[in-house]
């Protein structure tokens, strides 16, 4: 069972261009049910029932699991068997014909303008760091970006003169984000100052300098997710904003405040990179405060 895991993970990498965060949540939520399976006797994919499936959701439920995180273990379960169906490993796909709970249609959070300017004015712009943290601030809500979006970003990504950054969005697909003046001026400031001086504290100069556009303390290119949201929880902190913030609030102050300022519905799609228009359309309710 754990082979056909493996090969599954591999072809989300290779085929599907899927972030290693995602094929690290896939890897352990399978494997999760594949141990939940081997405890009641199960040995081989193609013994798994619809039965099985239900049973392992409703654990999750009774274990006071969120909704949406049932949910997307049932999501991953059906492509891992469509995968399977595929490799001709399984006959049919049983997680196909189990129902996902309801999730709450909640609208996205979102920050005042006033708050956004608060939170990008509070990094010590006199620091390498400070202008690293200034310019990936500016990037999160200057250009609506996600996270895993901002470390896939490298230094040829950004065209200050057109105020443009070429991104790799979900499914390795590539958009045009574009940017104001005070993000262009942030990350301006970074390339200029701020990176050289983090790549001089490199410790292995004679390699060849990383091409990733932001970069750690030691001059390497901040390899983790959870690093942008440290970031943001730093500021955040700091500026006592009445709530949590994580990179996509920004995301959706930015979306949001488009909408107010008189954009349209497509514009923001393709900004944000959103497949689905009527995922764009949370933001009009938000922005018309419904």
């Amino acid at each position: 069972m754990e082979q056909a895991l493996n090969r599954f993970l591999i072809y989300l990498e290779t085929e599907r261009g899927a972030s290693p965060y995602t094929i690290r949540n896939y890897g352990s939520e399978i494997a999760e049910f594949m141990t939940f399976a081997q405890e009641r006797g199960i040995e081989r994919w193609d013994a798994v029932q619809k039965g099985e499936i239900r049973s392992w959701l409703a654990s999750l439920h009774h274990a006071d699991y969120h909704p949406a995180s049932v949910a997307r273990r049932l999501y991953e379960l059906r492509s891992f068997f469509r995968f399977l169906v595929r490799e001709e490993v399984v006959s049919e796909n049983p997680a196909r014909q189990v129902r996902a709970p309801k999730l709450p249609r909640t609208l996205p959070e979102y920050l005042t303008v006033e708050q956004v300017f608060e939170l990008l004015a509070a990094p010590d712009i006199s620091k390498p760091l400070g202008m690293r943290d200034a310019a990936i601030l500016e990037v999160l809500y200057g250009g609506g970006l996600r996270r895993s979006e901002v470390l896939a970003l490298d230094v040829d990504s950004v065209n200050l003169q057109e105020g443009q950054l070429r991104v790799w969005g979900k499914g390795s697909k590539e958009r045009v984000a574009l940017l104001g003046e005070p993000a262009i001026l942030a990350l301006r400031r970074y390339l200029e100052r701020g990176r050289p001086q983090l790549l001089a504290a490199r410790t292995t100069s004679s390699l060849r300098p990383p091409l990733r556009l932001f970069l750690n303390r030691r001059g390497e290119p901040i390899s983790s997710t959870k690093t942008i949201s440290n970031i943001l929880d730093k500021y955040t902190s700091q500026v006592d904003l009445p709530r949590r913030v994580t990179p996509h609030t920004l995301r959706h102050s930015f979306a949001t405040h488009l909408l107010e300022g008189g954009a349209d519905l497509r514009s923001v799609q393709t900004l944000l990179g959103h497949e689905n228009l009527q995922t764009t359309t949370l933001y009009t309710q938000v922005s018309l405060g419904h």
